[in-house]
């Protein structure tokens, strides 16, 4: 029985490799495994009722016996319409507005704009992120200053806005009647919030330019759950565009020396916490691909999962009594109080450019503005905070994002190819 303490006292120094002094060790509970598993059974204490109930709702044949003021809401979040739509070749993506009778130049303005708007909220975005998880607040000559360390509630804060400003807009705009049980937002939503605390996590161990390296890499795993969960086919500039982005990511990781830079040390902790932010990603755009063979706009999407997401870390955040000491530091640090709701609004507003720029000009245009925006936040990442990059983690860099252009061309081609396939042919779906 005292086993488990004391290898659990002993992970934070095995998983960094390095020898810390019990007096500056922080206690094992700060470890990020140990904040996992504990936000884990948070999760659990909602869903396994929540599934208990389902499972009582559906055993009971609820929507032949059932009666009274609950059912319309039961029925809603158990059963739903059912009536699905044809899917789409594009999965999550909306169809795209031609434009009509619409003079270059507003086209040229309108895409500007959508330009503008997504590299300025996830530039914004990311330099805030990286400022949060890595830096002190209220040091002074006499005073270090202390870190915040809670990234599951900056996942909270991020969630509470984007269900809000997706729920005015459902509210302000007409969409198509929802048919999905509610129930089925949940597992993308318990996805989405373990990759973005992994994501945050994450930045305590290593750099952001591997991390923005690491979700350009992010095809690869996405592919091997499209074959696992939706059982799609490839092409084969697939597969050569994903090994080039492999060549490249391992290219920088192995080029960043241990000795340059604190910030810049790849630990274990780094890779795992990377690993389960792609892995969890990609589980959460695949079964939302599969959520949108229901008639549903993306932003009714957004507004399902938020809603799970919410409920899901508000819960665990209020059963360990983290919610109170977070507000307490937002109390004590006005400095952090303004990042971290400038964080939440541009994980918002990202979110809407997203939805607006791929209905106006499609997803080939998006992916380009999304890929430049990673260079760009390399580069604005190196130069705010420092971290060196050697000519040879540069050039894996330079491969990487060709691939990525690679990538975005030859999809484009296909995608003109099979507009002018016969009748009965059907192309190879991509991701």
């Amino acid at each position: 029985r005292f086993c488990l303490p004391l290898v659990l006292a002993s992970l934070p120094t095995m998983a960094t490799g390095e020898e810390i002094a019990p007096a500056l060790q922080d206690s094992w509970g700060d470890f990020w495994l140990f904040r996992f598993f504990v936000n884990a059974a948070g999760y659990a204490s909602i869903v396994v009722p929540g599934f208990l109930l389902i499972q009582y709702f559906k055993r009971r044949n609820y929507l032949e016996t059932g009666r009274g003021i609950c059912f319309p809401v039961i029925k809603s979040c158990v059963f739903g319409s059912e009536v699905k739509s044809v899917h789409q070749d594009d999965g999550s993506l909306p169809p795209r507005a031609e434009p009509t009778e619409s003079s270059t130049a507003r086209q040229v303005f309108k895409l500007l704009f959508c330009a503008a708007g997504l590299q300025a909220s996830y530039l914004t975005w990311g330099v805030l992120q990286e400022r949060v998880m890595t830096r002190t607040y209220g040091a002074t000559e006499t005073d270090p200053g202390e870190k915040f360390k809670d990234s599951q509630f900056l996942v909270f804060m991020n969630r509470i806005l984007a269900f809000t400003v997706a729920g005015l807009y459902c509210a302000l705009t007409k969409q198509p009647r929802h048919g999905a049980p509610m129930y089925k937002y949940s597992f993308a939503s318990l996805s989405n919030i373990l990759s973005s605390w992994c994501q945050y996590e994450a930045l305590k161990y290593i750099s952001f330019p591997t991390q923005v390296l690491a979700k350009a890499s992010k095809v690869i795993p996405v592919m091997m759950m499209g074959k696992l969960v939706s059982r799609k086919s490839y092409e084969y500039w697939e597969y050569l565009t994903a090994a080039l982005i492999s060549v490249g990511v391992s290219m920088f990781l192995l080029s960043s020396a241990p000795n340059r830079h604190v910030s810049t040390v790849t630990t274990f902790s780094g890779i795992v916490l990377l690993a389960g932010y792609i892995i969890f990603d990609s589980f959460t755009s695949n079964w939302q691909d599969a959520l949108f063979t229901y008639k549903m706009s993306p932003v009714q999407m957004m507004f399902g999962v938020n809603v799970f997401s919410c409920l899901f870390t508000v819960g665990s955040l209020l059963e360990q009594g983290a919610l109170l000491e977070s507000l307490r530091f937002m109390a004590r640090h006005s400095e952090f109080t303004a990042h971290a709701v400038l964080l939440s609004v541009c994980s918002a507003c990202g979110q809407l450019f997203i939805f607006y720029t791929i209905n106006q000009f499609g997803a080939a245009v998006f992916t380009i503005i999304m890929t430049l925006r990673q260079a760009f936040a390399i580069l604005l990442s190196c130069l705010i905070y420092g971290h060196t990059v050697t000519v040879v983690g540069g050039l894996g860099i330079a491969v990487v994002f060709m691939a990525l252009f690679l990538r975005v061309y030859a999809r484009s081609r296909m995608k003109k190819r099979s507009k002018k396939l016969p009748p009965g042919e059907t192309p190879v779906q991509k991701v």
